[in-house]
């Protein structure tokens, strides 16, 4: 099935042979089909789900704005629904609708035609969306009465540990049982299928409240008596190789799970708060390529004066904005570019994210002393024409990293300041000579993420007079080159945000898009970091460069259509706190 359905997305033309290659590249590291073709933004889910439905001979089913009631959920015994992950969607008194997570499933078809036939009904099984099958099975439960049953099974061990685990081997005990064990693994599997970059686990007053970073945003998923908190906590320690009695200082670790038929590394970090900890675990999974820059929602303006910088035989490409804004992704977007036989590139990351074909990748380890600046170091004895180093720390490595720039590597790297224009100050208070970096520095890139409207319930806006007459004076200052035909400069404006619906759990957003601004270090702006980067003369030569803020290209994209009112003045906020 899976080669048919890649002919048949080929002759549609909604793939072309490069991303064919890089769907079966993907599924040989243990990717699904649906994982290497949908998860890797390759096809949309329901030109995907369109497609499969083709190939089975099964009718495809799109059920936005549909309303599936509990009852119609209750026609399949709840043990079916999680066994066979398969939900009802539509019942007329003879004919029952079932959607199937994996409709080639033969042993959950056959059974749910005896479960049908036994009630005398007909059976239609159908293909609809993933993203509206994962929504289905939320609405079913599933997942939820494992916590359930979990809970259940557990408050008696946890009721007695308070009393009698006093010992480490007895607490050790507890934690690896069953119940706590389910639970994690129930968290850690939803996140995942839920498409979450993290998970926090914390303790808020009587209870543990479990939230999934969802698009940049974290949302609550559970909430459990407080009672079970340590026990989750220690679970994660166990499946991390932390240290169970040292509760006092922070930890990291790392575990990896085999979820959906594809293998996620979780980062674990534990805090000391009061009375207890907190565990944030970060999800990757380094199997999925980098995206490209027109993926990440990069202008094809940048695209060019990106394309063309990293020609430069050396230098430095620095990009910049706070934890989880997408840098590492957007610097692998670029050694992308770079990747070929003739070029040898290495990097140094914390942690590895994206795995690249070609590319010799390192994790460094504090722990043992292999720090970004001593991992540079090395690497400059591996004879790279390019290298990327995750993030510019310290004095030590800033200098390490222009004086291999000066001999003649290519630099990718990223640093923590509020706006490109930080870049040159931020090095210049770590210790690094003007004069030096003017000699290297070629590109400076800021970025955020805003969330993207979900494309299937976006309608036009009616915003607030004041606000409406902030966002026109801002069009008015964005250079006209940037601005596509069939938006005017002069007006009128129309803004959309999304009303919510079954593709987008009713959330009105699907995905994120790169926000980002652009600084050339021109001849001209190499003298004005020798100078000591005054910001009057900047601004000058930054207006000479018709370049576009971050805030006008969030406001040109909302104009797009690509996002709402509602993400501007979140971002808007973010950039002026943390100036």
């Amino acid at each position: 099935m899976d080669e048919q359905t890649l002919a048949l997305l080929l002759s549609k033309g909604l793939i072309d042979q490069k991303a064919m290659e890089n769907i079966r590249m993907l599924m040989t590291r243990g990717k699904t089909l649906q994982q290497a073709v949908v998860g890797a933004r390759h096809v949309s889910d329901v030109d995907f789900a369109k497609v499969c439905a083709e190939v089975l001979g099964l009718p495809f089913v799109d059920l936005t704005g549909v309303d599936v009631s509990a009852e119609v959920i209750g026609l399949l015994p709840h043990a079916i629904i999680e066994s066979y992950q398969a939900v009802p969607f539509g019942f007329d008194g003879t004919t029952i609708q079932i959607a199937m997570q994996d409709p080639t499933n033969l042993r959950a078809s056959e059974a749910l035609q005896f479960v049908t036939n036994e009630k005398g009904w007909k059976l239609q099984t159908a293909v609809v969306p993933p993203k509206q099958m994962d929504e289905l099975l939320r609405k079913a439960g599933v997942g939820e009465s494992e916590v359930e049953t979990a809970l259940v099974a557990a408050k008696g061990k946890f009721a007695r540990r308070k009393e009698e685990a006093s010992e480490l081997n007895e607490l050790e005990k507890v934690i690896k049982g069953a119940p706590v064990s389910r639970m994690i693994s129930v968290i850690m599997r939803q996140a995942v299928e839920g498409g979450a970059s993290d998970i926090h686990i914390e303790p808020i007053g009587q209870e543990s409240r479990v939230r999934y970073r969802i698009d940049g945003v974290l949302r609550t998923s559970l909430t459990l008596p407080i009672y079970v908190h340590p026990a989750l906590v220690s679970r994660v320690k166990v499946l991390a190789n932390l240290k169970l009695d040292e509760t006092r200082i922070p930890q990291d670790g790392r575990i990896t799970e085999e979820i959906g038929g594809k293998k996620i590394d979780f980062r674990i970090s534990t805090l000391p708060v009061v009375d207890n900890e907190k565990v944030v675990m970060r999800i990757l999974d380094t199997s999925v390529g980098a995206p490209t820059f027109e993926q990440l929602g990069y202008r094809t303006e940048y695209i060019e004066i990106i394309k063309e910088e990293i020609k430069k035989p050396f230098g430095m490409f620095l990009i910049t904005g706070p934890t989880g804004s997408g840098k590492s992704t957007t610097l692998f977007a670029g050694l992308n570019l770079l990747n070929s036989e003739g070029v040898n590139i290495s990097t140094l990351e914390d942690p590895v994210e994206y795995y690249i074909n070609g590319v010799n990748q390192s994790q460094i380890k504090p722990e043992v002393g292999y720090t970004f600046a001593a991992g540079l170091r090395s690497l400059l004895r591996q004879d790279p024409n390019v290298i990327m180093v995750g993030e510019i720390r310290d004095r030590e490595t800033a200098e390490l990293g222009i004086h291999a720039s000066l001999t003649g590597h290519l630099i990718f790297s990223t640093l923590h300041t509020n706006n490109v224009f930080g870049l040159v100050p931020r090095l210049i208070d770590i210790g690094v000579e003007p004069f030096l970096l003017a000699a290297t520095l070629n590109l400076g890139i800021s970025q955020r993420l805003a969330r993207k409207i979900c494309p299937h319930c976006k309608q036009p806006q009616e915003i607030q007079p004041e606000t409406l007459e902030m966002l026109v004076k801002e069009i008015q200052t964005i250079p006209r080159k940037y601005f596509k035909k069939d938006i005017k400069p002069e007006g009128p404006y129309v803004f959309f945000h999304g009303k919510g619906c079954a593709r987008c759990g009713d959330k009105g957003y699907a995905g994120r898009t790169a926000v980002a601004e652009l600084f050339q270090f021109t001849n001209t702006a190499k003298r004005l970091v020798e100078k000591g980067f005054p910001m009057k003369e900047v601004e000058v030569e930054a207006a000479c460069q018709e370049m576009l803020s971050l805030r006008q290209d969030i406001v040109l994209k909302a104009l797009e259509g690509l996002t709402s009112v509602e993400e501007i003045l979140r971002i808007t906020q973010e950039t002026s706190e943390q100036d």
